[in-house]
């Protein structure tokens, strides 16, 4: 019997909330505005205050060496200079598939990129673990891009 009722008011609840609805116009297909995501088309730099990187060329060597020492001390027990994934993905070959102001944004404000940025999710799939925010300012996560740069065979500028 409570099943009956349960049944009953459901159906009176679907009935009573449907219909009288307008007729669908020739945009039918088309998502209605709130649910178009308000985020601006990815253009592979990433989500964060990063917009433009100044690379140099060749690389600094005081900021290759800095951006090393933060490697080590930062990065090194989940990321591996080599292409091989430990917790995260190698860094072989980093800087040929991604922006250099993505690669800032992901260091700088993991928690963001990995909340808005497509790839920064498609990794965490892979991965399974998400990138701890490790507090870099803009100025180490310029230098672990140098860093960065030179892992992938960039040369540095003479001392």
């Amino acid at each position: 019997m409570k099943e009956a009722i349960v049944l009953l008011a459901l159906g009176l609840f679907f009935t009573a909330c449907g219909g009288n609805a307008p007729e669908q116009s020739s945009t039918a297909g088309a998502k209605p505005k709130s649910m178009v995501a308000d985020t601006p088309e990815d253009d592979g730099t990433g989500y964060g205050k990063i917009k433009h990187v100044d690379l140099n060329d060749p690389l600094d060597p005081a900021m290759v060496e800095a951006g090393k020492g933060i490697y080590e001390m930062k990065c090194a027990a989940c990321h591996k200079l080599t292409e091989q994934r430990v917790v995260g993905p190698g860094w072989k070959g980093i800087t040929e598939r991604r922006k250099p102001e993505w690669i800032m944004n992901m260091t700088i404000d993991p928690d963001a990129m990995l909340e808005k940025d497509p790839i920064a999710r498609d990794l965490l799939k892979q991965c399974l673990v998400r990138m701890p925010n490790q507090n870099l300012s803009e100025k180490d996560a310029r230098d672990v891009l140098e860093f960065m740069y030179f892992n992938d065979g960039k040369p540095v500028a003479e001392k």
